[in-house]
């Protein structure tokens, strides 16, 4: 494990810089799971996201020869803003290198802050790749996004924060993808208070640390596919997995249907948006993966907020249909003037609200004089649904639910 000295350290050199989040206590998780739930807003600190607290402490530690070099890192999007803006605090050069496919919410805002961006492969560990060889090439620093003791100290200091406000926690919950900052929580849970039980939260679809931590021995994956990109891992580092193995009590899993649930969750009850990797652990609580029995205070890190508003969108329209809040028909119709009006009347009487409607005349599985209508619906639970239905049947409309 990390030194809790270093972790007091780190505390001292950032703690000028980055945020002191909010550790609010959730009535909502807390009535539901009859446990104490405190949640560390993470997705409110500098940048959105965590990554800052351990960019900023490697970066200060660097000799003024190293910082006249410049630094280069490799992320899916919160490592490159915390280091960029730590650069840029420290007047030095910085080249991020980002998968292709990260979301141009943080490419934009890496760039923003003054970065280098390159993109470059499908996934965090084949932009790590090349990061390295250029690191080589360009005579840069490299600054791990996890594989390195100071990025560790740094995440640590989170732990001390929790602490100093509520000093008699027994569970705390992160998310994992390469382990940095569990493995800086778990260090200072188990120095300062070994009965602390440390739980880690994967997402199903980056299984590489959760599979490693069961087996006892490196196993790294061979793709990874999961909404929670902050956490999509696919290799497992050494210096990272020994720290997990020796400190951490628990691994969960969550796949991505559940990710989802706890961002819309998190947005609706709390008002808080964080993105896929930020929600793993409530996910997690949700969904009642977690062995709460003997425990009275938990910690939960919600790591990030930096989500891609397509992908809120995307959340809050699945959401929306699976919360029976929306629901999409199609109708086929005589196609002849005051049909539509007809079927507009039978919605209008179930008062269902359509936000959106669509015709199609020649589908070929339309007999001629036909039209099908998709109409998407506004409703009020299942029970107002149910009354859609009754209705259209009544009124005699043939219709199928998408």
């Amino acid at each position: 494990m990390i030194k809790l000295n270093q972790i007091y350290q780190a505390k001292q050199k950032i703690s000028d810089f980055i945020l002191k989040t909010p550790f609010v206590h959730s009535s909502f998780l807390s009535d539901f799971l009859q446990t104490e739930i405190f949640l560390k807003c993470e997705n409110l600190q500098k940048t959105g996201a965590y990554k800052i607290r351990g960019a900023y402490n490697a970066i200060a530690n660097l000799t003024q020869e190293q910082r006249q070099l410049g630094v280069i890192a490799a992320s899916a999007g919160n490592h490159a803003q915390g280091v960029a803006i730590s650069a840029k605090k420290f007047d030095i050069k910085a080249v991020i290198v980002m998968p292709e496919a990260t979301p141009l919410l943080k490419v934009s805002a890496t760039k923003n802050l003054g970065a280098q961006v390159i993109l470059h492969g499908d996934n965090f560990d084949e932009a790590y790749s090349f990061a390295l060889n250029y690191a080589k090439e360009q005579d840069l620093n490299f600054i791990h996004p996890f594989e390195n003791e100071q990025i560790i100290a740094g995440q640590g200091t989170i732990m001390l924060e929790m602490l100093d406000e509520i000093n008699d926690l027994d569970m705390i919950l992160a998310p994992v993808g390469g382990g940095g900052l569990i493995s800086g929580i778990a260090s200072v849970a188990k120095q300062i208070n070994p009965d602390i039980k440390v739980v880690g939260v994967s997402a199903k679809g980056a299984p590489a640390m959760f599979e490693s931590f069961y087996n006892k021995n490196i196993i790294n994956s061979k793709f990874v596919r999961t909404i929670a990109d902050g956490i999509a891992v696919r290799d497992v580092n050494k210096i990272n997995f020994d720290i997990i193995l020796e400190c951490v009590d628990e691994f969960i899993q969550v796949d991505d249907e559940e990710i989802a649930n706890a961002v819309l969750y998190l947005l609706e009850k709390h008002k808080m948006i964080v993105e896929g990797a930020g929600a793993c652990a409530v996910g997690a609580l949700l969904h009642k993966k977690v062995n709460l029995k003997g425990h009275k205070k938990v910690g939960v890190v919600l790591s990030g907020g930096n989500i891609d508003v397509q992908m809120l969108n995307i959340i809050i329209e699945k959401g929306l249909f699976k919360s029976f809040r929306k629901m999409c028909i199609n109708v086929t119709l005589v196609d002849k003037p005051g049909a539509l009006m007809a079927l507009s009347d039978a919605i209008k009487e179930a008062n269902a609200n359509i936000v959106k409607i669509d015709y199609d005349r020649f589908s070929t599985k339309l007999d001629y004089g036909d039209a099908m209508i998709f109409i998407t619906l506004e409703t009020k639970g299942k029970e107002h649904q149910e009354l859609v239905r009754k209705i259209l049947f009544e009124k005699g409309f043939n219709f199928n639910e998408i």
